[in-house]
């Protein structure tokens, strides 16, 4: 049977005991699959409903340490639990490791069992609810780019992230002789993708030493997210396996390109793309326009769900891609946000500015909130920027810190609208999180420059 599994079918392969585990998996707000390991006759007698957790993965940062400062929870209330409970929808087998299943979790509160509003799936299913009510549906698909190393995780951490050494030895895009020395892991990340139900398009050579993309069909935008999740896990498990790490840091090395993750995006009215009009220019509705001039003028707003940590920043240079200007342009990868199927049904806008460590629920959430605003407001959509845009004086300019995004993100009226100010001040918390972490800390570039210098 195809993936994702019914939880019938589910119950054939664990009575003829090719499943044997189950595992039960929520998001935390870094995209990681948190959760536990079932064994699959338990899960089917009774996991299946609900179990729990304790609620601090959604107050954690990236090492998982407990900081101060969350409203929802903390030491003083004492790390009480949340509800977990099942999507059923989302039942697959996890073709990598042997007789396993999985299954992606709601968060719920553990006392009145009302959706955690925090959690990332729960964030992006509200702007879906708020697209419904509209009579639309969002249609997205997600890219990721990631290194390949060498060297197993444990070698590099015990050689303290030093000795990094990508599996190709030069700029690789596009080129097949070169990403046939990376197969070995690359092909079972695409056939157990695919058989794991996860719409695998292909994967190509990026434009950098030992850099991959993986490429997913669009989906309807929760299931993209949920792809895009479980990919990523994928990718990092089957390095592992075969001896090697996979990074998906934005920026590994100053003198390296670094890994972005493009978001493209249409609306749909049913089986219909309401984003085309065979008329419009550039074969662009009228109400797509209205949702593009929002994204564009938001960008600002929503900059730290596309780029969450310090480390994200670097990689915004001009001459690499990574664009640094909120403007649109049609088929210009130097620009934030370039047109994609112009003048055909599949046309649609490709937001190029978040990198390989977001979390796609809250990046697609905070995009469907800013088009969502444009077609409220009925927003006018400035023309095409061409050209060289790293060039382009006018253009409205990204956030270029962490700093910067996080207050951004905290003034930001049309977010608290739309998500609420308990949601918008739980992620302005993780962002400051992240800066008290990086201001603690003496970098071997301060000392290097001024040990002797200063």
């Amino acid at each position: 049977m195809p993936a994702p599994w019914s939880f019938e079918y589910l119950k054939t392969r664990v009575e003829d005991g090719t499943i044997d585990t189950v595992l039960v998996c929520m998001v935390d707000m870094q995209g990681r699959l948190m959760g536990k390991r079932y064994h699959a006759q338990n899960f089917l007698d009774s996991g299946w409903k609900e179990t729990h957790c304790c609620n601090y993965l959604l107050a954690t940062d990236l090492a998982m340490s407990t900081p101060d400062g969350y409203a929802a929870t903390g030491w003083r209330e004492g790390y009480g639990d949340y509800t977990l409970r099942p999507d059923l929808t989302t039942i697959r087998p996890v073709p990598w490791l042997a007789g396993t299943a999985m299954v992606i979790c709601d968060v719920l509160d553990h006392h009145t069992h009302a959706p955690v509003p925090h959690s990332p799936r729960q964030v992006l299913k509200v702007q879906i609810e708020r697209l419904a009510d509209m009579g639309l549906s969002a249609m997205m698909a997600t890219e990721l780019e990631f290194f390949l190393f060498e060297k197993s995780l444990d070698e590099i951490r015990r050689g303290g992230f030093r000795d990094l050494t990508p599996l190709a030895g030069h700029n690789q895009d596009y080129c097949i002789f070169q990403t046939t020395k990376e197969e070995h892991v690359m092909r079972p990340v695409r056939n157990h993708l695919f058989d794991a139900g996860i719409p695998v398009e292909n994967t190509k050579g990026e434009a950098e030493t030992g850099q991959e993309e993986l490429n997913i069909r669009y989906a309807e935008a929760l299931a993209c997210a949920d792809h895009h999740t479980i990919a990523k896990h994928a990718i990092k498990e089957i390095s592992w396996q075969h001896g090697h790490s996979a990074s998906f840091l934005p920026k590994w090395r100053a003198d390296k390109v670094g890994s972005s993750s493009h978001v493209h995006m249409s609306l749909w009215r049913g089986d219909e793309p309401a984003f085309y009009d065979e008329n419009g220019e550039y074969g662009m509705s009228g109400l797509m326009r209205h949702f593009c001039a929002g994204i564009i003028e938001y960008a600002p707003d929503y900059m730290f769900f596309l780029a969450p940590y310090v480390n994200s920043y670097k990689r915004f240079m001009r001459g690499t891609f990574a664009p640094t200007k909120t403007v649109w342009s049609v088929d210009n990868r130097t620009a934030g946000f370039r047109l994609c199927g112009e003048g055909t049904r599949s046309v649609r806008m490709e937001c190029r500015i978040g990198g390989s460590d977001l979390n796609p629920y809250l990046a697609q959430a905070a995009l469907l909130a800013a088009g969502i605003k444009g077609i409220e407001d009925s927003m006018d959509l400035a023309p095409p920027t061409s050209g060289d845009i790293y060039e382009a004086e006018r253009a409205g300019e990204i956030p270029r810190t962490l700093w910067a995004a996080v207050e951004t993100l905290k003034d930001s009226a049309m977010l608290r609208a739309a998500m609420g100010d308990k949601v918008v001040d739980h992620y302005v918390r993780n962002g400051e999180v992240e800066l008290e972490e990086f201001e603690r800390v003496v970098t071997d570039w301060e000392i290097a420059r001024g040990f002797e210098r200063a």
